[in-house]
């Protein structure tokens, strides 16, 4: 009887799904980045330092993760601070109105090479649009400094428009002074949160 109560023990746990758990981005090793068109012959870059937020992830079946993100407006980055300072105007971005972005997934399927369509809500000025960005599979997880890591990425396109920035300059040579379509590429690692243990 003891040998058949361990044998269905052993089964069950093995055919049990693995619990999600919770990993934190963090910060200081993730970036949003985005590439929009100037004048029609050039690529402006810029980032977004200030990346937060969590993931649920059981480690196994990608499919089951949540991702839910938030962005600081304020840590944007052209590398110019004369841009830097319109993008964060009324013509751009608001940030005085609208001070984060924010992405939170609703669905994660397997796609073509490998790689996963991640679609879910992106908010941007107080607009929020599905949208889809290409998910490559978390590398790791790693041990280091007493923590666990793992590193993902992904990659999309969006209209400004869609979101409210309509900007419109056109230029001597009848180009637009910014393209309408922002490429964004997003580089995060994820802290694996531990439990807290109850002192009783």
């Amino acid at each position: 009887m003891y040998r058949l109560s361990y044998v269905l023990t052993a089964l069950v746990l093995s055919v049990a799904p693995a619990a999600a758990q919770t990993w934190q981005i963090d910060t200081a090793h993730s970036r949003a980045q985005f590439t929009v068109r100037h004048l029609l012959i050039s690529d402006i870059r810029g980032d977004f330092g200030a990346v937060s937020g969590t993931v649920d992830y059981d480690g196994k079946d990608l499919t089951k993760a949540k991702v839910n993100a938030t962005i600081d407006v304020k840590s944007i980055s052209t590398r110019v601070d004369k841009r830097d300072e319109h993008l964060k105007t009324d013509d751009f971005l608001d940030v005085a109105n609208h001070p984060t972005m924010t992405f939170v997934s609703k669905s994660i399927t397997p796609g073509a090479n490998g790689r996963y369509s991640m679609t879910g809500d992106l908010t941007i000025r107080g607009t929020t649009k599905t949208v889809t960005f290409e998910l490559t599979p978390p590398l790791g997880p790693i041990a280091t400094r007493g923590q666990t890591k793992i590193g993902a990425s992904a990659s999309g396109k969006i209209n400004r428009k869609d979101f409210g920035v309509k900007y419109h300059e056109v230029m001597d040579n009848g180009g637009l002074a910014v393209a309408d379509d922002v490429f964004i590429q997003l580089d995060v690692e994820l802290i694996q949160r531990v439990p807290r243990t109850s002192s009783n």
